[in-house]
């Protein structure tokens, strides 16, 4: 499969009212197959890049690209395209699962025959079908993260944003959403998501930027960062250096 830029952040910089910069000339390219690990402390600037990338996070300095579309100037071109799950997924509490993944399939228009096949295969997948037709308001908060997780799969994105994941899911849940990732990055969906869990990433991913205080301070393929040692090594060598 021929590799294709799906997301491309060049020079993004982002500053608060301090002058203090959250994000500072991050540049980082994730290609169609890739699953991207984005890692840093609490702080460094991974969640305010990743909500700038979906547009959540108006920016004043750089660009960033989803498939060709400008974020800034082609939003919906951008949104179409890109599925993102936040570190809390925020949902429709007054809704039932049901009508939460009805919503979101109706918004990125799938038919009725595709979202009813891939609603029952997710939802069995992640073993929650049974709780469907109950309020999101009675979800436990591992259940509204399958859930989450479910809508962003059910209208197949190029581009997957995703802010910690894996917390709230049980061993299991977590560890059939990594099958999942690697099947979209076998059918050629980019996947870029930050996490704290840096043996997971090491095992999953193929690349990997670490950010600093806003500055990307190592990147590239993860064979190339981590060599012989673990990426726990050089996450904490390359933060110590700095």
């Amino acid at each position: 499969m021929e590799k294709k830029a799906i997301l491309e952040i060049k020079g993004y910089s982002k500053s608060y009212g301090n002058g203090k910069k959250a994000a500072d000339d991050v540049n980082i390219t994730v290609e169609s197959g890739d699953i991207y690990a984005f890692i840093g402390h609490n702080g460094a600037g991974k969640s305010t890049t990743l909500r700038a990338v979906v547009g959540v996070l108006d920016f004043t300095e750089g660009e960033i690209l989803i498939d060709g579309h400008s974020v800034k100037k082609e939003p919906l071109a951008c949104k179409e395209i890109t599925a993102y799950i936040p570190d809390n997924p925020d949902l429709y509490e007054n809704l039932t699962g049901i009508q939460f993944l009805n919503f979101v399939s109706d918004i990125f228009k799938i038919g009725a025959e595709k979202r009813k096949e891939l609603i029952k295969k997710y939802a069995d997948m992640f073993e929650i079908t049974d709780s469907l037709n109950d309020l999101i308001s009675s979800y436990s908060h591992g259940m509204k993260q399958k859930l989450a997780i479910i809508s962003a799969l059910v209208h197949e994105p190029k581009l997957m944003v995703m802010d910690e994941p894996f917390v709230g899911l049980d061993p299991k849940a977590a560890y059939l959403l990594k099958q999942v990732m690697h099947e979209m990055c076998d059918k050629g969906t980019a996947i870029f998501f930050s996490t704290h869990v840096l043996d997971v990433a090491e095992k999953l991913c193929n690349k990997v930027a670490i950010i600093k205080k806003g500055k990307i301070i190592e990147s590239g393929t993860m064979e190339e960062l981590v060599g012989s040692q673990s990426l726990e090594e050089v996450f904490l060598e390359v933060y110590d250096e700095e």
